[in-house]
């Protein structure tokens, strides 16, 4: 039986911690300032990361049950989002880890992961 990352990240508690930390951070560092302009409600934001995160690492299916498919690109394109704000994002995500002392197998696996929807959100050329 395989394991998914949310079962090997501990599950919902530890989600919500991720989540808490990821907007605390993107709130407070002044290295996230690109993006938190782009998040005006970050109640809101942090819910609907945390329900798709949930699904998207393999738990119950949040997002899609209260919103439909993810959509995220099409979901996104009202934003500018280029590499400073792709960066910025997946700084914020990696400080979060880092506060929450995330085991390292998770952390490897989920920012490869991670890296590559952040990238593929990207809808400024450079």
């Amino acid at each position: 039986m395989e394991v998914t990352l949310y079962q090997a990240l501990g599950g919902e508690a530890e989600l919500k911690k991720i989540v808490d930390a990821f907007y605390k951070v993107m709130s407070e560092a002044p290295e996230a300032e690109g993006i938190l302009k782009i998040h005006p409600d970050l109640p809101r934001a942090n819910q609907k990361l945390f329900e798709f995160l949930s699904g998207w690492l393999g738990g119950p299916d949040l997002f899609i049950q209260k919103y439909g498919h993810p959509r995220l690109r099409a979901r996104h394109l009202p934003f500018s989002i280029g590499t400073a704000e792709r960066d910025q994002w997946l700084f914020c995500m990696t400080r979060a880890l880092e506060i929450c002392q995330t085991p390292p197998e998770f952390n490897s696996m989920f920012m490869s992961a991670l890296s590559r929807l952040a990238d593929h959100m990207r809808n400024q050329s450079e």
